[in-house]
């Protein structure tokens, strides 16, 4: 193999990120502010903010075939990325790779979402951000699933305060444990049913909140950004900035203080260890455009490529020192994979607020922290650990019109007559983390650049079973006590994957013989190589994870350079 080293100098940098998402801008961000010059490789092409979100702007009529991809287009190149039953659509399919073109293999069903362009899936997360508490990080060590978090709360508790006032998180300060408040942005309104919603819950239920969503968008102008504008297209990129993404944020401020340098197209296919220095001194990356073979070399090393393709990554990195890989001394790299289970809930109508309103399409709606699990009084029999549930009303499109056929004249007035008032929501749960829930890699069946695919092997067991029936009927027992009529559950399955939650599979820990990373997130065998995506989870808890991966990330950037400036990496 040709390898063109171009001269240490020039492809030597203080720190390289391996990754643009949600975890690699942050890390470049903090890195580069810090003064560290620094290199974002990310595999995909390269994304610009604004010019590059090509149907942000499109209605549903300008798309050939009104936003849906041809099945046969489907099924000759998504038929896993279609698995989501929203991803694939010509509004955003150009965000999903194409499993014809990156595939992997299933042992179990395993549904791996990926997005691969500068930004990643910051462009098109759900934007949900939400504090782990304590109830969390010691949860591992209360029932005995996994190993026991390295850090509290406490260790992290202002590197959320950071990250959510940088990010610009809107919501409400409930003053939950076990949703612990934060520095958010004024929230967004309820409509007036979910209003009275979450007063009939508080009524009915002791304990219960039911608070807006926080989530990443706007709600006022922000950092240069432009607040939300209740477009509701959020996956297809936002022009304005109006939610958190790498690609309007962190990578912008990276490259303000001159010291990012990014080359999108570039797969890093190994870490570089030197057995003598016995640190990370480099990685090797292939071009995915001419195949060129390439190294770059740092004193500091990030992986935020996410979970999965860190965790590859890093077991690709095969050397005499590290035969299975770079962290693989535990036994635990690859394994401990967790996703939440979802898909479950319930759904009913209202009679009411005939004359009242909303304006826009509020990309947000409200939240039920966890309930059960959290204290004695809330102990289940059944299982261990929780949920919680994110829903909305609104009010019946007019597509019932369309079921009525109308013509002419009482075709339009019927659709612009709002339709009556229906609330649904969807629980999300906790998976535990499963040593036997793991992904490997295949050398035999390898992609177009010859590197070898992932294998998966995971699924949900008693416990998230177990959950799911309470799942649904604690959701229809809160619209029912709310006076919705028609209340039905439902519970449409879930596989791993699906919720695009993907961690554990480098966790953290305190014991290098049981976990892959220290608690500052460095592995244990390579201090100066950094894991801050989800691959570092050593619990999933049930809220959304990725505010969690910020946090991280800054905390352990700010780590990284002060071990370099102590001369100890």
């Amino acid at each position: 193999m040709y390898v063109n080293s171009k001269g240490m100098e020039e492809n030597t940098y203080d720190a390289i990120v391996i990754g643009s998402g949600i975890s690699g801008g942050w890390a470049a961000k903090e890195l580069c502010e810090k003064g560290l010059k620094t290199l974002v490789l990310e595999r995909g092409r390269m994304v610009e903010h604004v010019k590059d979100y090509i149907t942000a702007n499109k209605e549903p009529w300008e798309f050939p075939t009104r936003e849906r991809t041809p099945p046969e287009e489907i099924k000759e190149h998504y038929p896993k990325q279609s698995r989501t039953g929203y991803t694939v659509r010509e509004s955003s399919k150009h965000w999903f790779v194409k499993d014809s073109e990156h595939p992997y293999q299933e042992t179990k069903r395993f549904d791996w979402m990926r997005g691969y362009h500068v930004g990643g899936r910051s462009i098109m997360w759900g934007r949900h951000s939400y504090r782990f508490s304590d109830l969390d990080f010691e949860a591992n060590m209360r029932d005995g699933h996994g190993v026991d978090w390295p850090i509290r709360y406490a260790d992290i508790d202002p590197w959320y305060t950071y990250a959510e006032g940088y990010a610009g998180i809107h919501g409400m300060n409930e003053g939950l444990p076990q949703l612990p408040d934060g520095n958010f942005l004024p929230p967004m309104e309820f409509n007036c049913l979910e209003k009275h919603f979450r007063e009939k819950v508080a009524e009915n239920f002791g304990g219960r909140v039911v608070t807006m969503g926080r989530t990443a968008n706007l709600t006022q102008n922000h950092n240069g950004r432009v607040k939300c504008q209740y477009r509701n297209r959020c996956i297809r990129g936002c022009p304005y900035g109006g939610y958190f993404s790498s690609n309007a944020a962190t990578l912008p401020a990276a490259q303000a203080t001159g010291n990012l340098t990014l080359r999108p197209d570039s797969i890093v296919t190994s870490i570089i260890y030197d057995k003598e220095q016995r640190k990370a001194v480099g990685v090797n990356v292939i071009d995915r455009e001419t195949n060129e073979a390439m190294e770059f070399n740092a004193k500091v090393i990030f992986c935020c490529a996410s979970a999965v393709a860190s965790t590859s990554i890093l077991m690709n990195s095969k050397s005499d020192a590290f035969p299975d890989g770079i962290g693989a001394s535990s036994g635990e790299l690859g394994h401990n994979l967790m996703d939440h289970h979802f898909r479950t809930g319930a759904s009913g109508d209202y009679d009411g607020f005939a004359d009242q309103y909303y304006y826009g399409r509020k990309p947000t709606g409200f939240y039920i922290p966890r309930f059960r699990n959290v204290d004695k009084a809330s102990e289940q029999k059944d299982y261990v650990r929780g949920f919680g549930y994110q829903g909305g009303g609104s009010r019946e499109s007019w597509q019932s019109a369309v079921a009525e056929m109308g013509f002419g004249a009482s075709l339009k007035e019927k659709i612009v007559e709002p339709g009556p008032w229906r609330m649904g929501m969807t629980a999300f749960a906790e998976t535990l983390p499963y040593h036997e829930n793991k992904m490997t890699l295949d050398y035999e069946n390898t992609d177009k650049w010859g590197q070898p695919t992932v294998i998966f092997d995971a699924e949900f067991k008693e416990n998230e079973m177990a959950m799911r029936p309470d799942m649904a009927n604690s959701a229809a027992e809160m619209l029912e006590a709310a006076g919705f009529k028609n209340v039905q559950t439902y519970d449409a399955g879930s596989w791993p994957g699906l919720g695009i939650h993907e961690m554990g599979t480098a966790r953290m820990g305190r014991d290098p013989k049981t976990s892959v990373l220290n608690k500052w997130n460095q592995v244990h065998d390579v201090p100066n190589v950094y894991v801050t995506d989800g691959a570092c989870m050593t619990s999933a808890a049930c809220v959304n994870p990725s505010l969690t991966y910020m946090a991280l990330t800054a905390r352990a950037a700010d780590h990284a350079v002060n071990e370099l400036k102590k001369m100890n990496l």
